[in-house]
C-alpha cells in the first residue's frame, strides 16, 4: 500500500473519532476501538491484528493504570475532606481570585519538572477544579492552563524519558539541555495560557461544579492546608529526588540511592501520597477506607479504559509506518534546524505519544546531522530542543495525557479539542520560533 494511501487513511481516521466523540456523541471507548479495527484492517492486512490492539492497549494501561487509581484515591480524599478546598482558599488568599489560572500554570510549571505530564495532572486536577468552583472561572480556560504548563517541561526537560533518552542518542551535555529547555518551555507555557484565555473568553464555558462530600465543612473545620497539600507535594518531592539521583548517574549500589529511586518511581510516589491523604480523614475505620476506594475506582475504570483505547489507537497508527515515511521525505529538503521539529511534529501527531515521537526522531536524525548542517554540540543541542518542540504538537485524540486532561477535568471531547489541542499547536510554534531565532545567534 501506497504511503499516500496510509495517509489518506491515517487522517480519515483521526477526522472520524473527532466526528464519532463530538459531533455524533458515541462513547470514547467504542469510537476508538471501532476506528483502530478498521485502521488496522485496511492499513495492515497481513499484520497480527488483535496482537497490535492488545499491546496498544496493554502497554498504555500498563504504563499509566495505577497512577490513575492512587490519583483518584487522592483526589477524592481531598474532596471528601475538605482538603482541596482549603488548599484553594490558602492560595487564592495570596493571590486573589483573578490569578488563579496563573498561581496554578506555575505550580504546574514547577510541578513537571520532575513527574510525568500526566501523573501531575491526576494530582493536581482535584485542585484545578476547587480553584475553578470558587473564582468561577471557566473550567476549560483553568484545566487547559494546568495542561499545558505540565506539558511544557514534560517535552523539552531532560528529567523525562523522552528528552533524556534524546539527548543520548544526539550526545547533548544534559546540564545544558535541561537549563535551555526550561527557558524554552516558559514561552511556551506562558503562548498557551494567552491562547486559552482568550479562546474560552466568552464562549459560555462554565466552572467546574465541585461538589463538597462533606457540606458541614466551613472554612473553620477545613484541615490545615499544609496537611492537605502533603498528599500533593509528597509524591512531587520523591520522584524529584529520584529524577535527580538518576540525572546524576547515582545509582542504587549504596542503599540509601537504593531506596529513594524505588519510592521515587511515580507508582510507589503515588502509593506513598495517597497513605499520607488518609491524614486528612476523621474516624477513620475500615469502612470508610472501603468507601473511598470503591469511589475512587468507579471514578477510575472509564477513564482507565478511554486513556488505553487511545494508546491503542496509536500503536495502529505507529505500525503503518506513516511517521517514519514522512521523516524520509523530509530529511531531503534541506531545511536545517526545522527537520527535527518537522518530524517529531509527524511522529506526535500521527502515533500521540511525544516520548516515542522524540526519541523516535532523534534515532532518525542522528545520522544525517552533518548533512544537515547540525553536527556540533550546539547544533545536537538545538535539533534536540526543535524535537522537543516538534513532540507538542499535535496532542489529540490518539494522546492518553489528551484523556487523562478530558476525563479528569470533566470536559467533552469537543471542549478539549478546540482549547487543548489547538493550545499544543501554539506552544509547539511558539517553542520552536524561539529556538529557531536563538540559533541563527549561536549556530
Amino acid at each position: 500500500m501506497s504511503t499516500l494511501t496510509i495517509s489518506i487513511l491515517v487522517i480519515s481516521s483521526i477526522v472520524s473519532i473527532i466526528i464519532l466523540t463530538s459531533r455524533l456523541k458515541i462513547n470514547a471507548f467504542i469510537s476508538l476501538f471501532l476506528v483502530s479495527l478498521l485502521l488496522a484492517l485496511v492499513a495492515l492486512p497481513n499484520a497480527d491484528i488483535l496482537k497490535i490492539l492488545k499491546d496498544g492497549f496493554g502497554n498504555t494501561m500498563g504504563s499509566i493504570g495505577f497512577l490513575i487509581i492512587f490519583g483518584a484515591v487522592i483526589a477524592i480524599v481531598l474532596e471528601k475532606s475538605g482538603g482541596a478546598l482549603s488548599i484553594a482558599s490558602y492560595l487564592l488568599s495570596k493571590t486573589g481570585d483573578k490569578q488563579a489560572p496563573a498561581a496554578l500554570g506555575i505550580t504546574g510549571f514547577l510541578a513537571g519538572l520532575p513527574i510525568f505530564c500526566d501523573s501531575g495532572y491526576i494530582i493536581l486536577s482535584g485542585l484545578a477544579k476547587s480553584f475553578s468552583a470558587k473564582t468561577k472561572i471557566a473550567m476549560p480556560f483553568i484545566a487547559v492552563v494546568l495542561a499545558c504548563s505540565l506539558y511544557s517541561v514534560h517535552c523539552l526537560v531532560p528529567t523525562h524519558p523522552g528528552a533524556l533518552a534524546a539527548a543520548g542518542i544526539m550526545n547533548v551535555n544534559i546540564g545544558n539541555f535541561i537549563l535551555w529547555g526550561i527557558a524554552f518551555a516558559i514561552p511556551g507555557a506562558l503562548a498557551a495560557f494567552f491562547w486559552t484565555k482568550r479562546i474560552t473568553k466568552n464562549k459560555g464555558y462554565r466552572p467546574a461544579q465541585y461538589e463538597q462530600s462533606n457540606k458541614e465543612l466551613t472554612d473553620e473545620k477545613l484541615p490545615s492546608p499544609l496537611l492537605s497539600i502533603l498528599p500533593v507535594i509528597v509524591p512531587l518531592m520523591l520522584i524529584t529526588l529520584a529524577s535527580i539521583f538518576a540525572v546524576f548517574g547515582w545509582k542504587d549500589q549504596i542503599y540509601f540511592f537504593k531506596i529513594i529511586l524505588f519510592i521515587g518511581q511515580p507508582i510507589i510516589a503515588l502509593f506513598v501520597g495517597m497513605l499520607f491523604s488518609f491524614l486528612l480523614l476523621k474516624n477513620l475505620n475500615r469502612a470508610k477506607l472501603n468507601g473511598i476506594f470503591e469511589t475512587a475506582i468507579e471514578k477510575a475504570g472509564p477513564i482507565l479504559i478511554v486513556t488505553a483505547a487511545g494508546g491503542m489507537f496509536g500503536m495502529v497508527i505507529k505500525e503503518t509506518g506513516i511517521g517514519l515515511e514522512a521523516g524520509k521525505f523530509l530529511s531531503q529538503t534541506g531545511l536545517g534546524i526545522a527537520v527535527p521539529f518537522l518530524i517529531a511534529f509527524l511522529m506526535k501527531t500521527a502515533q500521540g505519544s511525544s516520548t516515542v515521537a522524540i526519541i523516535t526522531t532523534a534515532s532518525f536524525v542522528a545520522p544525517m546531522l552533518s548533512l544537515l548542517g547540525l553536527d556540533t554540540e550546539s547544533g545536537r543541542l538545538f535539533a534536540t530542543l526543535a524535537m522537543g518542540a516538534g513532540s507538542m504538537m499535535i496532542s489529540h485524540a490518539n494522546d492518553s495525557y489528551f484523556w487523562v486532561v478530558t476525563k479528569f477535568s470533566e470536559l467533552d471531547t469537543n471542549t478539549t479539542l478546540k482549547v487543548y489541542s489547538s493550545a499544543t499547536i501554539v506552544m509547539g510554534t511558539t517553542v520552536f520560533a524561539c529556538i529557531w531565532i536563538t540559533s541563527l545567534f549561536i549556530l
